[in-house]
């Protein structure tokens, strides 16, 4: 009895196992299957996303194109040739280093504002004494429907900040008196409906608040922003308002004569750059001739499209489904926006098709703009020998778990694992998950810093710098500074256009004192200006 009791429990035990050795071989098999068709997505994508060096100077010099396209189109059309928007900014001049005193700036963005006031020692010296505010803007205010509520807000938060950090009393006039204003991404720029771009009509265009009047005269803007600083007893003037690059530009003109364009790469993108007025149709900009010979372009170069940028199935479901479809088209292949939409939207592919994650594909997993392009970089950046962070990020984003193998005789099984192999292979099915996932934020992060290269050396190209001419170029945004690979990615990719005999030509700079700080520049720059004039 008792060996019939003991044959019945062995052949349970070996039917057990044979049937758990069944089960983990068949799951093996199709995880093998399933790792081949995402691979096979993986491969489609980068080849599709691939930006070789002849690429991007096709890019480069379609950017430049359509740069002279834009400039040399009469105020009253809109160039067939250009998908750009350049605009002359009303700025007087440029820096040149032998600016004093002490400054202060406004950088408006899409739900909050920063306040900056900084000492500029002349003589190209560092900016000193820098002090910065964030504020946010109250609900009130967002649901504004006239620009004028907004800037009366801002006034009022001015009067505090200047009475909070108002310099030196012993110092000359300038202390105190210049007040500089850029505007980030969010709030954005356009040209009024007859699409001029001469520095009167450069106009902003709100994104964020419920504002009535969707573009504004730049003109009237600044006077509703000076009537509201005397409003509050602010005993200083803004004498121009431009996107953030082109107040970076002015930082970096303060620190050398040979800046001549900034760009922002960051939740958005734009570019500024300086231009030979002689190369400008009059019509174009207003005002007396530059002393310098240079105006002060701003372009709208996310909205640049040409056949030869490397799109694909998924940027085109992006754009299709974007608030703007068939619009900015540079803008949602390289900016901080886009990068994590466009891997989720592969990653969803891949997850539906393959079942890389699971049976179940999440409902977060699904949702548009869940994953930013921090979480991309640290996912990207992530080098743990197991990919932690990237199992992190799957679990709380996209509420990815790993797989559960349940076998009722799995524990049997266990104890005769040297016949079935390492069950940790089995139970443990992220690592390939974690290891596609890396691939397609770098083919993303990629292709994003190599076509914003392309668009740099496109700028430079136009004003005919490449060759024997250095350019120094800043840029600023969270997703250079903080995007360690992309930022690489950008850097190594101009080395490679330029090769080592032109390469040293184009210098790369962060901005000078962070985000926002254009803006004291420009006050100091437009002061200055602004008092030449009235002493003539």
């Amino acid at each position: 009895m008792v060996r019939r009791e003991v044959v019945v429990a062995v052949l349970t035990t070996a039917a057990a196992i044979v049937a758990a050795t069944t089960v983990l071989w068949r799951l093996q098999g199709r995880r093998q299957r399933q790792r081949e068709r995402a691979q096979r997505i993986l491969r489609k994508f980068a080849r599709e996303s691939a930006t070789p060096v002849p690429l991007l100077w096709r890019v480069a010099d379609a950017l430049a194109s359509n740069m002279d396209a834009s400039l040399s189109t009469s105020t009253d059309q809109k160039s067939s040739n250009s998908t750009l928007n350049m605009l002359v900014a009303s700025v007087d001049s440029l820096p040149t280093g032998e600016e004093e005193g002490i400054y202060y700036g406004v950088n408006l963005k899409s739900k909050d504002f920063l306040l900056l006031s900084a000492r500029l020692g002349g003589k190209k010296t560092p900016i000193s004494d820098l002090h910065r505010q964030e504020i946010s803007f109250p609900s009130h205010v967002l649901s504004s429907t006239t620009s004028q509520e907004v800037f009366d807000f801002v006034a009022s938060k001015v009067a505090e900040f200047v009475a909070g950090y108002p310099g030196d009393k012993t110092e000359n006039s300038k202390v105190g008196k210049g007040l500089g204003f850029t505007i980030s991404y969010p709030v954005g720029h356009a040209a009024t409906e007859d699409n001029s771009a001469s520095g009167r009509n450069t106009a902003i265009k709100w994104k964020s608040f419920l504002v009535d009047d969707p573009v504004q005269d730049q003109k009237q803007l600044l006077g509703e922003i000076n009537s509201a600083l005397k409003k509050h007893g602010v005993d200083m003037q803004t004498f121009a308002l431009v996107i953030d690059p082109a107040g970076d530009l002015a930082g970096g003109r303060y620190y050398s004569q040979d800046c001549v364009a900034a760009v922002t790469l960051g939740t958005g993108t734009s570019a500024a750059y300086t231009e030979l007025a002689e190369s400008v149709p009059r019509p174009r900009w207003l005002g007396v001739w530059p002393k310098s010979g240079e105006i002060l372009v701003t372009m709208g170069w996310g909205n640049f499209s040409c056949s030869d940028l490397p799109i694909t199935e998924f940027d085109s479901c992006l754009d299709a489904e974007s608030s703007n479809p068939g619009s900015q088209i540079f803008e949602k292949l390289i900016s901080g926006t886009y990068l994590g939409e466009t891997v989720r939207r592969v990653l969803l592919k891949m997850a539906q098709e393959t079942l890389i994650f699971g049976k179940k594909v999440s409902d977060e997993l699904k949702t548009p703009y869940v994953l930013s392009s921090s979480d991309m970089a640290a996912m990207h950046q992530d080098t743990s020998e197991d990919r932690e962070v990237v199992a992190e990020k799957l679990v709380n984003i996209f509420k990815v778990r790993y797989w559960q193998i349940k076998f009722k005789y799995l524990s049997v099984a266990y104890l005769f694992s040297s016949h079935i192999g390492n069950l940790s292979q089995i139970t443990d099915t992220t690592s390939t998950a974690r290891e596609i996932v890396a691939e397609v934020c770098d083919i993303v992060a990629e292709r994003g810093a190599r076509l914003a290269a392309a668009g740099i050396v496109g700028i430079i190209k136009k004003l005919k710098r490449i060759n024997d001419r250095k350019s120094i170029v800043t840029i600023e945004g969270e997703l250079y500074e903080h995007y360690r690979v992309f930022r690489n990615y950008l850097h190594s990719s101009m080395w490679e256009m330029l090769g080592k005999e032109l390469s040293d030509n184009i210098v790369i700079e962060h901005s000078h004192g962070g985000s926002g700080s254009g803006a004291i520049f420009l006050a100091a720059t437009q002061q200055a200006a602004q008092s030449t004039v009235d002493n003539e």
